[in-house]
């Protein structure tokens, strides 16, 4: 009896050690500071955990060439071309949930079901709130014009926010367009492209620049910062400006997820893409990400709701994701 007692008991703590030990892996080209609020709530919530590799650069051809031996569930983008590339070369699995369906709008999922949004965020032009105004921009075809000589800053052009935003113009307005469009940018450059969105934002602070294209989360995250209260000054002497609004609307990009083939934790993956989607999360995305949700019942945060209602660009994500080489060879050639 004593012997029974003890397998069972021996089961037991083996089975709850399983329990415990259950993890996801995850490949993302997110930075952890804005990915770790979300993961934390969620292990609070399941006691699920994980291990996440952060990797910028690569990451396709890392996941191809690991195949079915790779440690990752997950692979979590910044951007609909590398999302779409993963997609493209075959290495996600189909989500196949029907309540990511019902939170996700169809435009902001793969027509394929490998990938769906899970955040939107709007590349803006900040401006100087003492010396241009948001009324002065209307639309980012506007920043080619002579009269922002000298005025404009920016990050480098082949950074995948910059890129979107260029083969958006290209699936617009055309290869030509978007190309005379390039050059005039640049020629309006008041510094060579550096830095990050927070780079450029210290810019128009100490008065380089005027103006600058920028991810509406990055003003947030500098008005709240609080371990670089400078950042709360270089947020404060800018305000956004949403674009296109008599036209197209405002340029969105996304952050997306999809699950890997060579997943060993396929439906664990799936259960937490589907919470990503739910109210719960994207109100953490909005709160403390200041990032747009991607599920319409999601409430906006006090502080993205303050920046005002805007039009979005209603364009595919999939045809800007088929012109980035496009805009990457304009880039080159321009030397954005």
């Amino acid at each position: 009896m004593l012997r029974i007692f003890s397998t069972f008991f021996l089961m037991l703590f083996m089975s709850s050690n399983t329990l415990l030990a259950e993890s996801i892996g995850i490949y993302t080209h997110r930075q952890p500071f804005l990915l770790e609020p979300i993961l934390q709530a969620y292990t609070k919530k399941t006691g699920i955990e994980f291990q996440t590799v952060y990797a910028p650069k690569g990451l396709a051809t890392r996941i191809e060439t690991e195949g079915s031996n790779t440690k990752a569930d997950l692979v979590l983008t910044v951007d609909i071309s590398r999302i779409k590339e993963l997609a493209d070369t075959n290495l996600l699995e189909p989500i196949s949930s029907k309540i990511i369906n019902k939170n996700v709008p169809a435009h902001l999922r793969d027509d394929g079901d490998t990938w769906t949004a899970l955040s939107l965020r709007a590349r803006i032009i900040a401006v100087s709130k003492e010396r241009v105004g948001r009324e002065a921009i209307t639309t980012i075809e506007d920043l080619a014009l002579p009269k922002w000589k000298g005025k404009v800053c920016s990050r480098r052009g082949s950074h995948v926010y910059n890129r979107a935003v260029l083969a958006s113009l290209v699936a617009h307005n055309g290869y030509e367009a978007a190309k005379e469009w390039t050059l005039g940018f640049v020629n309006n450059l008041a510094r060579r492209p550096q830095g990050n969105d927070r780079a450029q934002a210290k810019a128009i602070f100490t008065g380089q620049c005027d103006v600058a294209l920028m991810n509406t989360y990055y003003f947030g995250k500098m008005k709240y910062s609080k371990d670089h209260p400078e950042q709360r000054e270089w947020a404060n002497a800018m305000e956004i400006a949403f674009i296109n609004q008599n036209g197209r609307g405002q340029h969105m990009n996304i952050s997306a997820a999809g699950i890997l083939k060579g997943s060993k934790n396929k439906q664990l993956a799936r259960e937490f893409l589907e919470w990503l989607t739910s109210e719960e999360a994207q109100a953490i995305y909005t709160e403390t990400n200041f990032e747009y949700p991607v599920n319409p019942k999601a409430q906006f945060s006090e502080e993205v709701a303050s920046w005002g209602k805007f039009k979005m660009d209603k364009l595919p994500l999939t045809e800007i994701a088929e012109q980035s080489p496009n805009a990457q060879k304009i880039i080159n050639e321009i030397g954005w």
